[in-house]
Order: structure tokens, then C-alpha cells, then sequence
């Protein structure tokens, strides 16, 4: 059941991106599109930020659709705990807050958690987005200079690499 779920999301990114290669965008435009669609997918919206994506689509004509949806495939439910927890613990240690406890039930242990989830959510959110970038436009330039490569195209052989 979970192998199930863990290769529908990957097959869903694999298909956006794939069709975010092909689209008549530049390879900084795809990859800023992913960019954005991974920082706001890591910050916690509440899913609101499904509805920003569609927002920046009809706003800016250089985003790419395909690209900016592939985010939440990628930021998937089973991916999107350990982003919590690892922004929990880097606020922390930015903030340099004392460990908190979870007998502690105040309004101050409340505010220092949420602010430290807070900061170390967007610290990570920026670290994600970075590497996104960076990843999605290698990936872009490598599928476009593929012999054969047109726009519209379909190939899914540069992503067999990665799977193995």
C-alpha cells in the first residue's frame, strides 16, 4: 500500500516535469517555476498554497504550469512530516532555544515552538528551493540536449537513470 502511494507521486512528478521540459519555456523559467512551487509547498499553508500557484499562472505568463504542480508531487504527504520536523529542529538552533518540553504547557512554550517551527520553516523552505532549482535546471538543460529532443516530445529514458 505505501510502495503503492510512494509510486504514484513519483510517477505524477515524473509526468509533470517531463511535460514541463517539453513546454516553450526557458530552462530558468522552468526551474524558477519549480523553485517557487517547492518554497511554497514546504511552508506550512495549510494547502492554500495550491491556490497561490494558480494565482502566479494567470498573474506571470513565464511560470510554468507543469513545473510549479510538480512541487506538490514532490513535497508529497509522506515527504512533508520530515520537512516539519527538520525545520522544528533548525529553528532551534538558529534561535538557540532550549529544548522544549512536552510537559510544559504554556502561551510562552507555544509562542517559542511555533516561532521556531516558523524561522526554521522558511530557512529550510529558501535550502529546498535552492537545490530544486538547481536540480530542475540541470534536468532541463540535460532532457533538452538529448538528440531528437523537440518541444512536445515524449521520452522517458533520462529518467530511468534515476530510478535505478
Amino acid at each position: 500500500m505505501l510502495r503503492e502511494r510512494l509510486r504514484t507521486y513519483r510517477d505524477r512528478a515524473r509526468r509533470e516535469l517531463l511535460a514541463a521540459f517539453r513546454e516553450r519555456h526557458t530552462e530558468h523559467q522552468v526551474a524558477s517555476s519549480f523553485a517557487i512551487g517547492v518554497f511554497i509547498t514546504a511552508l506550512p499553508t495549510g494547502g492554500l498554497g495550491i491556490g497561490l500557484f494558480f494565482v502566479f499562472v494567470s498573474m506571470w505568463s513565464w511560470i510554468s504550469k507543469p513545473a510549479i504542480f510538480a512541487s506538490v508531487a514532490v513535497l508529497n504527504p509522506f515527504v512533508k512530516p520530515v520537512v516539519y520536523v527538520a525545520s522544528f529542529q533548525v529553528g532551534g538552533t538558529v534561535l538557540g532555544t532550549r529544548p522544549l518540553r512536552s510537559s510544559e504547557v504554556s502561551p510562552e512554550t507555544a509562542r517559542v515552538a511555533v516561532e521556531q517551527l516558523l524561522v526554521g520553516n522558511l530557512l529550510v523552505a529558501l535550502a529546498l528551493s535552492g537545490m530544486g532549482y538547481l536540480i530542475l535546471l540541470h534536468l532541463t538543460r540535460v532532457h533538452r540536449q538529448r538528440p531528437g529532443f523537440f518541444f512536445g516530445g515524449s521520452d522517458s529514458r533520462l529518467w530511468d537513470r534515476f530510478r535505478r
